[in-house]
C-alpha cells in the first residue's frame, strides 16, 4: 500500500489544508496518512486531533519520505526540487508552468494534478474552491481598491469561480453584467462602460490573443480596476501577472490590477473544508492502488515520462 504525506504548505499566506480530522475517519486506511507536525494550527485543529482520527504525526522529513507527497499548491511548493522517484498530488499548472514540467520529468516524478480531476457527472473535484477564489477576490479586491460609489461592473466567465464572485457582488448590492466566451466582442466593445472588470475565464493557452490588450486599458474609465481570478500570465487580460496577498495590486497605464493567484486562502477554513470532503473519496484509492477514473485522468507525468500531451504541445510555441 502507499503512503500519503501532508507537509505544511510553505507558499506566502498559504493556510489552506488538504485534509482535516473529520474526513480521515472516514478512510479504510488512516494509517497510511504522515501528517507534519503542525499542520492544523490555522485552523485550531491539535496534532492529537490527527493522531485520534488515525493518522500519524510526523516531521517535515519523514513527510517528504512517503510515496505520495500531497500539497494544495504543489506547484510552487519549495520542497518539489528536492522530491524524486515519488507521486505528487496537488495544483501543478505543469502545461503552463515550463520550469515546473522540466522538474517533474528530471526529478522521475509521478505527478497527479488537481486542476484535471473530474467526476463521473463531469464536474470539477475543487469546484466549491474555485467558488470560494471568486467570493473571497471581490471582497478582498474591494480593500484594496475602494470601488466607486455606484460601480459599473463586467463579470467574465460562467463556471464556478464566476457564480462565487457574482454571489458576493449580489450580497453587496452591486450590479453587475456578466459576459460568457461567446460574448468576448461584445464586452470588448462595451469595455469603456465599465469602471470594474472581473475576469473569471479558465483561459485557453493555447490562445494567441487576449481579451483586454494593453492599448485596451487607454478605453477604461479613470481609476478603473481589474479584477483577474484566473490568474492566467499574460492570458485573457495581457498586462496580467500574478500577485501576493500581502502585495495584491499594482497599476498599468492607469488602470490597477487585482491578480492574486490563491485567494481562497483569504477564507482558508471554508476552503479546508471544502478541499478536505472532495479529496477524501479518492485517498484510499490512492493508497491501494486501485482503478479511480477521477484519478486515471489527472496523470501529468508518470515516472518522469509526460503523459499530458499539452505540456509537450504548449512546450513548442
Amino acid at each position: 500500500m502507499n503512503s500519503i504525506g501532508f507537509p505544511i504548505p510553505r507558499k506566502e499566506n498559504e493556510n489552506r489544508r488538504a485534509i482535516l480530522p473529520d474526513d480521515i475517519r472516514a478512510l479504510a486506511h488512516p494509517e497510511q496518512l504522515f501528517i507534519e507536525r503542525g499542520y492544523g494550527q490555522p485552523l485550531q485543529i491539535s496534532d492529537e486531533e490527527y493522531e485520534l482520527a488515525g493518522a500519524r504525526l510526523a516531521s517535515l522529513e519523514d513527510v517528504l519520505a512517503q510515496d505520495i507527497v500531497c500539497d494544495p499548491k504543489m506547484g510552487s511548493a519549495p520542497y518539489l526540487e528536492q522530491l524524486h522517484d515519488k507521486t505528487v498530488f496537488g495544483w501543478l499548472h505543469a502545461v503552463q508552468g515550463r520550469a515546473v514540467a522540466e522538474l517533474l520529468v528530471r526529478n522521475r516524478l509521478t505527478a497527479l494534478a488537481w486542476e484535471d480531476m473530474f467526476e463521473a457527472d463531469g464536474r470539477h473535484t475543487f469546484w466549491r474552491n474555485n467558488e470560494i477564489a471568486g467570493h473571497a477576490a471581490i471582497a478582498h479586491a474591494l480593500k484594496c481598491h475602494p470601488f466607486p460609489s455606484t460601480p459599473r461592473v463586467a463579470v467574465l466567465g460562467n463556471g464556478n469561480t464566476a457564480r462565487g464572485a457574482m454571489a458576493t457582488l449580489q450580497e453587496m448590492n452591486i450590479p453587475y453584467r456578466q459576459f460568457t466566451r461567446k460574448e468576448e466582442e461584445a464586452f470588448r466593445r462595451n469595455l469603456s462602460d465599465f469602471d470594474v472588470v472581473v475576469c473569471a475565464i479558465l483561459w485557453d493557452i493555447f490562445r494567441n490573443d487576449h481579451i483586454i490588450t494593453r492599448d485596451d486599458l487607454k478605453r477604461m474609465p479613470a481609476n478603473a480596476l481589474i479584477i483577474d481570478i484566473a490568474c492566467d500570465t499574460a492570458g485573457a487580460i495581457e498586462t496580467s501577472v500574478p500577485t501576493t496577498i500581502n502585495d495584491p495590486c499594482y497599476v498599468v497605464d492607469g488602470v490597477t490590477h487585482y491578480v492574486v493567484d490563491h485567494t481562497p486562502s483569504l477564507l482558508f477554513e471554508e476552503a479546508s473544508k471544502s478541499i478536505s470532503k472532495a479529496l477524501v473519496p479518492h485517498l484510499d484509492n490512492l493508497i491501494e492502488g486501485a482503478n479511480d477514473p477521477c484519478l486515471t485522468d489527472a496523470f501529468a507525468v508518470v515516472k518522469g515520462v509526460i503523459i499530458d500531451q499539452r505540456i509537450v504541445d504548449y512546450a513548442k510555441r
